[in-house]
């Protein structure tokens, strides 16, 4: 997806080339039918060939993995899945009054 997103819409040869990897041009294509069947780019082109019109934002795509995520692992729950992160992951004390910040601001949202 970070391709697709750093160069916009590609080809499959194009994304191919891109990866410096040596896979087949089947399996990128596959690849790209995957995230096409996921709705990560709902338009294609109506020249020859497989391309990519549109890639979806990435805070679209985070957002709808998180959700996948919360749905199959925390039971649709997001105070599981970030008491989760929060208690499994070693988060440096500037990456904890982070998310405390982030926490206080949506409070002071909520109130107003």
């Amino acid at each position: 997806m970070d391709l697709l997103w750093e160069h916009g819409p590609s080809t499959v040869a194009e994304v191919r080339d891109r990866l410096g990897d040596d896979l087949a041009y089947t399996t990128v294509l596959t690849i790209l039918r995957t995230l096409g069947e996921q709705g990560l780019y709902p338009a294609r082109s109506r020249r020859p060939g497989p391309s990519l019109l549109r890639v979806i934002e990435r805070d679209v795509a985070r957002q709808s993995a998180l959700n996948a995520l919360s749905k199959k692992l925390f039971k649709g729950s997001t105070e599981l899945l970030l008491t989760h992160l929060v208690s499994d992951r070693k988060l440096s004390n500037a990456q904890l009054a982070r998310i405390k910040e982030l926490l206080e601001q949506r409070t002071k949202k909520e109130r107003t």
